[in-house]
């Protein structure tokens, strides 16, 4: 049996993925929350970064937030919560890349994640997403329990 088999059926990897599925849910619905009551806001945000297109900013401030929503309810649920971690795995990428990018050309903004009023964005910025992506890989590939979608999973056999 390969090291990498055992740490698979490890049941405290799959309790550990739990713990950090249903804290990255909650995280993300509670960054969703102020997002989408004031996407005028997260859009200057979003332009303050200075990466993506102005044609783009009010798409992106818009459709984002119920994005995170939608992953974080999914999440905590336990319904699709593989497809919705690796949403939220790109979105974190995404994240850290604009982190990494705004700390190497020095553009003094906050990070808009939870509120307009934050700290300038540091490199503990980018720890601190670095590990909710670390939390998001390891509930991809250990999450196993507590899914509501197998409580109510039926086949079409089974329906007809």
């Amino acid at each position: 049996m390969s090291i990498w088999t055992c740490l698979a059926h490890s049941r405290l990897n799959a309790l550990l993925a739990v713990a950090f599925r249903l804290y990255l849910g909650g995280l993300f619905i509670y960054a969703s929350i102020y997002k989408i009551t004031y996407p005028a806001v997260f859009a200057e945000s979003i332009a303050n970064y200075q990466i993506v297109p102005y044609a783009l900013v009010g798409v992106m401030a818009v459709v984002l937030p119920w994005v995170e929503l939608l992953c974080g309810i999914l999440l905590i649920v336990g319904v699709r919560s593989r497809s919705a971690c690796a949403f939220i795995c790109a979105m974190l990428v995404m994240f850290l890349s604009a982190v990494v990018w705004v700390l190497v050309a020095d553009i003094p903004v906050g990070c808009g994640c939870f509120h307009s009023q934050e700290d300038p964005i540091s490199w503990l910025t980018a720890l601190r997403d670095a590990g909710w992506l670390a939390m998001a890989v390891h509930v991809f590939f250990f999450d196993s329990l507590f899914h509501l979608e197998n409580r109510f999973s039926w086949t079409l056999e089974e329906l007809s």
